[in-house]
């Protein structure tokens, strides 16, 4: 277990508190889940983890303890490259290129078990909400010269400007809080950080983020999904010793996440919570990734920063 609770619970509270306190002109002003205001608040509660770690930083050195400078928790918070910068750098690349195809690799898995209906040829669903979104003026380009622009940018471009956001997140929950858990050992610490990650996300996922069928329990039903891809992203970060490739891989995943929509049938459009990466079906692949990896390359537990 942690060897100062305190440091845990406080950085508990500020990560928590500051996303509800974020979140709170979302619930008082109703807000849609695709409004400007749901996208805004989405943004700046991922920062909120990342303002725990330094909450806690701040708590040690104020109480005059050692391993607070900033150079050794930049290090035990895997801001660094890691003790081999050839295996960080390759797992950067592996997770932002391989993440959009895992988001492929669902979507074929969801179609294969029935989960999906896809519309190939005419794109049906993604027409339709262009055509809703259009209307009744032209459409700059064709259906499927733009589902290759989006499909560009999800894999080259998005995936390092999702980055920035998805940083304020990573570096709080694999950055600082998984290496916190893992006395309990690498499945419990993991298991526990996923819940906790996924828990954090209530002030959106109790309106339906993510799964819109669902409405509230779209909350205990996106708890799967974070504790699988969060497996993942642990593995990254525990392997590598760096947070970075993590990092990279949680900004592919929220690029490339909507593809499914893409590549949708309007007669049959999907239900976001059995098709897709973020569906039963991809939290079900990522939970096997994750096991692979680890039974395959196992990891070192790392020194988490403030002991």
């Amino acid at each position: 277990m942690p060897r100062r609770p305190a440091d845990l619970w406080l950085f508990l509270l500020v990560a928590f508190g500051l996303s509800w306190l974020s979140a709170l002109p979302l619930w008082l002003n109703d807000a849609s889940s695709g409004s400007p205001l749901f996208i805004v608040t989405g943004v700046v509660m991922m920062f909120t983890p990342s303002l725990g770690v330094l909450a806690v930083l701040l708590y040690g050195r104020r109480r005059g303890e050692a391993g607070t400078t900033w150079r050794e928790w930049a290090r035990r918070t895997g801001l660094t490259r890691g003790e081999r910068t050839g295996r960080t750098v390759a797992l950067f690349v592996l997770a932002w290129f391989g993440t959009p195809l895992l988001a492929v690799a669902a979507i074929a898995l969801s179609a294969a078990l029935g989960l999906v209906v896809l519309d190939l040829d005419g794109l049906s669903l993604f027409r339709q909400s262009l055509e809703r979104a259009a209307q009744g003026r032209s459409l700059p380009l064709a259906p499927g010269a733009l589902v290759a622009l989006q499909v560009g940018s999800a894999v080259l471009v998005a995936p390092l400007i999702n980055s920035i956001a998805a940083f304020g997140e990573e570096w709080g929950w694999r950055g600082w809080l998984l290496p916190r858990l893992m006395p309990l050992g690498t499945w419990r610490a993991l298991l526990v950080s996923g819940l906790i990650w996924g828990a954090w996300h209530a002030p959106l996922t109790l309106r339906g983020y993510n799964y819109p069928e669902l409405g509230a329990w779209a909350a205990p039903f996106f708890l799967v999904f974070c504790v699988a891809f969060g497996s993942l992203l642990g593995w990254l970060r525990l392997y590598s010793g760096s947070v970075w490739p993590a990092v990279v891989g949680h900004g592919a995943l929220n690029a490339s996440a909507g593809l499914v929509f893409l590549v949708g049938d309007a007669a049959s459009p999907p239900n976001f919570a059995l098709a897709g990466i973020s569906g039963l079906a991809g939290s079900a692949l990522l939970a096997v990734l994750s096991a692979l990896l680890f039974a395959r390359r196992p990891v070192r537990t790392p020194v988490p920063a403030g002991n």
